[in-house]
């Protein structure tokens, strides 16, 4: 299971619009991002990639992910996201998914997450590991830095409009 992880920043004159800006960037804006917790299955197989091509699904698809974003307006600030993982030799392991204000707070913090789940685990050995960062300063206009690791997309299974499925609300009177 080839599992991408994708780092991005993308700017905006919104802290959303950037954040958009950002998945554009990464390859996956037009899916619905679930998000999933830290754990890899056996077999993962996570892949560093400057984008995400022929992302799966399609539009408005359910994107399965694990995703770190930090988004900020203030000029001057700095944003970092990161995920870092670690593995033993079948694929099966652990991924944290972590926001700073510096590189440098964010790779401590990923270390020292990585490091309290394998002691959650009874310090089980995950002696591979890997780490994909991304981070901006905001120079006045919006940004957000993104790192998303891309698991699997899921179409929707209903055919029917909502419309069929469920009544009619009753409509909300005019103030």
């Amino acid at each position: 299971m080839d599992i991408p992880v994708v780092a991005a920043v993308g700017h905006g004159p919104t802290e959303l619009s950037a954040f958009d800006a950002a998945l554009v960037s990464a390859g996956i804006a037009d899916r619905n991002l679930i998000y999933l917790s830290s754990v890899l299955p056996p077999g993962a197989r996570p892949r560093l990639v400057p984008r995400v091509r022929d992302a799966p699904g399609g539009w408005g698809d359910r994107l399965y992910c694990v995703m770190a974003q930090a988004r900020t307006s203030t000029s001057g600030d700095e944003v970092w996201a990161g995920i870092g993982w670690v593995q033993d030799r079948t694929g099966r392991g652990l991924l944290v998914e972590h926001e700073a204000h510096s590189e440098t707070a964010l790779r401590e913090t990923v270390a020292t997450s990585l490091e309290a789940l394998r002691a959650n685990r009874g310090g089980i050995t995950l002696p591979s590991s890997g780490l994909q960062v991304a981070g901006a300063r905001c120079a006045g206009t919006p940004v957000c830095a993104l790192v998303v690791a891309v698991f699997e997309s899921v179409a929707w299974r209903s055919t029917r409009p909502v419309a069929e499925r469920w009544p009619a609300a009753d409509p909300v009177p005019a103030p």
